[in-house]
């Protein structure tokens, strides 16, 4: 009931906001994902021209199946992966064809490859994917008849699709740090958009811009959600494939980052409303200081964005961070207006939590500010 009157109170300019903000991150989403994407749709096309024209089969249908739940549309794509989902494709296509071929098609046959191939799944591996896509494929097996290719041409035509995802993944090898280092830029230039925009409207007094800018704040959680799971899984591998190993550190750090992002995007949301509160009332405030040290940070988080983005150096964005931190002094900005102090005290906690995403050590972020 709250969300319905949430959403009834969106205005027309709020909802051309949340769409732009939909748009900008679906075609991010489309720019990381359009090369493994091709890559699955090539392989597919490969692994079912392979069983059509050299084994011989009509309607190899599983060889393109297998191969694209094998290699999928996402970046942090591993070998580890790829093979286990391979091989959960090829254990349920394989048990139910045996199934199929020996007892033949029904309900109590469903419910017995379901439980048995589940079970060598998990004898085999710990991985859930393989387990899971093992049950689904042997129930496809057993419901569906054989299209082609005598009783185990379908697991043929399986094996086909897992060999070339296999062969894909091993021959383009993906470097474990690119899609977290990709997301971590999108998640702080997601930042650094909402206090450009925020500094914009307190410098003219525009109170549209401000609500723009708190409307583009809410609608960035799903980046920063993304971009912590994504770093987060690519830590875990780091910490078991040998060849990822030796990034385990920026990773874990990645991960680190996207937290404080998120807690820095939180302090913004909060900066916004309390600007709000002063713009819509009836005493003026003078937020031209406050509007100047927002745009400084915004730019400094635009230099974060690019060295996490570019794997490079922090020293430089830490160096911007930090002048901007010094100038959060709020007797100076406005030593008359308790309540526009209260709004340098706020952007204070944002950037101590940007300077912690920069690796700045918590104390050391904290003294980069003006004693009070």
């Amino acid at each position: 009931m709250a969300g319905a009157e949430g959403a009834s109170r969106l205005t027309g300019r709020d909802v051309r906001v949340l769409g732009e903000a939909r748009v900008r991150q679906g075609l991010a989403r489309m720019r990381a994902a359009w090369f493994p994407i091709l890559q699955a749709a090539v392989a597919g096309g490969i692994a079912y021209a392979i069983a059509h024209y050299w084994v011989g089969h009509p309607i190899p249908f599983f060889a393109p199946v297998c191969a694209w739940i094998a290699l999928g549309f996402s970046m942090d794509r591993s070998v580890r992966k790829v093979a286990e989902l391979a091989v959960g494709v090829a254990i349920g296509v394989g048990l139910g064809d045996v199934v199929a071929h020996l007892i033949g098609h029904g309900v109590w046959q469903i419910s017995l490859v379901l439980f048995v191939s589940a079970m060598l799944a998990r004898f085999i591996d710990r991985g859930v994917m393989l387990t899971t896509q093992a049950g689904v494929q042997a129930i496809v097996i057993v419901a569906l008849p054989a299209a082609s290719g005598g009783p185990f041409g379908r697991w043929i035509d399986a094996a086909i699709g897992g060999v070339m995802a296999l062969a894909v993944a091993l021959l383009t090898p993906s470097d474990p740090r690119r899609h977290p280092r990709m997301l971590a830029q999108r998640g702080l230039e997601e930042l650094s958009g909402v206090l450009h925009l925020f500094a914009r409207g307190i410098v003219a007094g525009d109170v549209g811009d401000v609500e723009d800018a708190l409307v583009r704040a809410r609608a960035t959680q799903p980046v920063l959600d993304e971009w912590r799971t994504i770093a987060a899984n690519a830590r875990d591998l780091a910490r078991v494939a040998p060849a990822s190993r030796r990034y385990r550190d920026e990773l874990t750090a990645s991960v680190d980052a996207s937290v404080l992002t998120t807690r820095a995007m939180n302090n913004a949301r909060v900066l916004l409303r309390r600007t709000l509160a002063l713009l819509e009332a009836d005493v003026p405030h003078d937020l031209r200081g406050v509007g100047s040290r927002v745009d400084t940070t915004a730019r400094a988080v635009d230099e974060l964005a690019v060295a996490l983005g570019t794997g490079r150096g922090l020293e430089r964005a830490r160096a911007s961070l930090t002048a901007a931190a010094h100038a959060l002094d709020p007797f100076v900005v406005e030593p008359d207006d308790w309540q526009v102090q209260s709004l340098v005290l706020l952007q204070r906690s944002l950037l101590v939590d940007v300077l912690e995403a920069a690796g700045v050590p918590p104390r050391a972020a904290r003294e980069a500010l003006p004693e009070i």
